[in-house]
């Protein structure tokens, strides 16, 4: 059974920076797409933002966190990481990571409809 737990968010101020964790127990974070979703406030879906390819480290990106946010993942852990800097007010969310089987585009794109293993989330607040 496929368990995800996400750590490491917090409150900053905008501009800062945050490193968010997911460790992965039941599959391998080598043999599966990874992905970082959030859950704005007054937001009923989660949204895609950061993904990665099991088979060739491609990366996918929301272009609202493109170029200040960066997936990663360690396969000696396996853990997922994300990356965040120049953060921003609307970057305030609960921020899940999640794992399966497809393209680092589908699983950001599309990964609400098919997903259905969500850890507890990390809550990250951006204010000053």
């Amino acid at each position: 059974q496929v368990q995800l737990v996400e750590s490491g968010g917090g409150f900053v101020q905008p501009g800062g920076s945050l490193r968010l964790s997911c460790l992965v127990s039941g599959t391998s974070v080598q043999s599966e797409a990874v992905g970082w979703f959030r859950l704005a406030p007054g937001r009923k879906e989660r949204e895609g933002i950061a993904c990665i390819s099991s088979r060739n480290d491609n990366t996918y990106y929301r272009d609202s966190v493109k170029g200040r946010f960066t997936i990663s993942r360690d396969t000696v852990t396996n853990t997922a990481y994300l990356q965040m800097d120049s953060l921003k007010p609307e970057d305030t969310a609960i921020y899940y990571c999640a794992v399966h089987k497809t393209t680092e585009s589908a699983m950001c794109i599309m990964g609400t409809t098919f997903l259905n293993t969500w850890g507890q989330g990390t809550q990250v607040n951006v204010s000053s």
